[in-house]
């Protein structure tokens, strides 16, 4: 079971819902047109369109499993007293005194450029349950972070 925010799970939908109705409909329709020209054996774009139509099955499978175990947070009902999933987390590393902030985000909605990381990633692994003002050490393939929690939001 996968918990999310109901923004996630609707771009997940979304993204299932093109996958099914627009790009296998359009690789479908490239295998009839592929299998029409002939011997198939030596048809590279009828096994071009054939690896393609398993690749996109694949995801087509994966994002039905994922949306099939999520359930959606209720915003309204979590708090912001200590780091939780979905918590937008504010906090100083100590070493060079740079600040940063971020959202812990199921593994399906993480995206660094948006600030979003992780729930199961090291930094928000020590981060989850701590409170404001809290010091977290965190091991990082780059060595070991000293984090002070700042302010917690959501």
């Amino acid at each position: 079971m996968e918990y999310m925010s109901q923004e996630g799970y609707d771009k997940l939908v979304a993204e299932l819902h093109q996958l099914e109705s627009v790009e296998l409909p359009q690789v479908r329709e490239a295998i009839s047109e592929a299998r029409d020209k002939g011997d198939l054996s030596e048809n590279f774009e009828y096994h071009a369109a054939k690896r393609e139509q398993a690749r996109l099955l694949g995801r087509i499978r994966f994002k039905q499993r994922v949306l099939a175990g999520a359930r959606v947070i209720d915003m309204s009902k979590l708090g912001s007293d200590s780091v939780q999933l979905l918590s937008k987390v504010e906090m100083t590393n100590l070493a060079t005194a740079n600040r940063m902030t971020y959202t812990i985000a199921s593994p399906h909605e993480a995206n660094l450029r948006e600030g979003k990381i992780s729930v199961k990633s090291p930094i928000a692994k020590a981060l989850l349950g701590k409170r404001a003002g809290d010091v977290v050490e965190v091991s990082v393939p780059a060595g070991t972070l000293r984090l002070r929690i700042e302010r917690i939001t959501l």
